[in-house]
């Protein structure tokens, strides 16, 4: 293993966070061998060409003798694919996710996982608005956050295991924090969830109104309405069970959100120019607080940069 946090790794499910994975380990380290697999045929066909690592034929193959399994399914599935892999699991092994809930995924993950294995959730807040085998690149968690959500265990094995799977993302060049689950779906629900569900919603109307607007709608679009286009563009089947997933959490968050909306929809019906000035102007200050944070730059960006790992979930 030398300086390696693992052995082997299997990666089961393999798109744009998967298949990242496997060409971050080749290039920056974190295991000996990793093995794919994926649930889907032509999935698997399309990353045994692309993506660098030994693609097999079952899950079994994959999970046998992996000193840590890393889940990148779309959450709603978590459940049935640790049961799927449960009786290949060996003792020891560190069962963890990327998915952008956790505290579902924690349950999901621990109620199927067996006792023998140490089930740590995390998620890269890392990504793009592309999918699939192909779109994986290896520094996609460059500079990123991984935040790691612990089980309640203070056993010295499951520490160490804690430990060991933050030395692999870090080797990976993301920047590690733990943090409760709980409070990472509510942190979350506010800076990735709500944000796509509003590009989904914003980018659904445009679409109605373009039946009706002689194409206008696409053909003048600005940079704003080409930025909600291009976060509406990522995974379908993963953000519905995001939203099913962290409904609580989301449906709180919407529900602050309409009320401030229907607060500006008020100051521009009756002409609150001071009221719309400053709710603008501490946006300013947010957008400002993030470039200061380092994630983000202030230069002119027109969504044409190749592989934007902007676009994180």
């Amino acid at each position: 293993m030398g300086d390696n946090a693992f052995n082997r790794i299997a990666i089961i499910g393999i798109g744009l966070l998967g298949s990242s994975i496997a060409h971050a380990v080749k290039s920056y380290g974190g295991a000996d061998e990793v093995l794919l697999w994926d649930a889907d045929t032509d999935v698997r066909a399309r990353a045994s060409r692309v993506v660098p690592g030994q693609v097999t034929e079952t899950a079994k193959q994959a999970v046998s003798n992996a000193d840590c399994v890393i889940l990148c399914t779309p959450v709603g599935v978590l459940a049935s694919v640790t049961a799927l892999i449960s009786p290949d699991l060996k003792a020891g092994v560190i069962l963890t996710d990327v998915g952008s809930v956790k505290d579902k995924a924690a349950s999901d993950m621990s109620a199927n996982a067996p006792v023998h294995a140490h089930v740590i959730p995390g998620h890269p807040i890392a990504g793009t608005e592309k999918s699939g085998p192909e779109a994986g690149f290896a520094s996609l968690f460059h500079d990123a956050w991984h935040i790691l959500t612990p089980l309640e265990d203070h056993t010295e094995e499951y520490l160490a295991a804690v430990d060991t799977l933050e030395a692999f993302w870090k080797t990976l060049g993301a920047k590690v924090e733990t943090m409760d689950a709980a409070r990472h779906d509510r942190v979350l629900a506010i800076t990735s969830h709500l944000p796509h569900l509003i590009a989904y919603n914003i980018v659904s109307t445009a679409y109605d109104m373009e039946s009706i607007e002689d194409g206008e709608v696409v053909k003048y679009s600005a940079g704003g309405f080409r930025d909600f286009t291009r976060i509406a563009a990522s995974d379908p089947t993963m953000w519905r069970d995001v939203f099913l997933t962290n409904k609580d959490a989301v449906l709180e968050t919407l529900g602050r959100f309409s009320e401030d909306l229907a607060a500006l929809q008020r100051a521009i019906r009756w002409g609150d120019g001071d009221t719309l000035m400053k709710e603008f102007t501490r946006a300013r200050g947010i957008r400002k607080a993030i470039i200061d944070a380092g994630l983000d730059t202030d230069e002119a960006d027109f969504g044409r940069r190749s592989n934007d790992s902007s676009e994180k979930s």
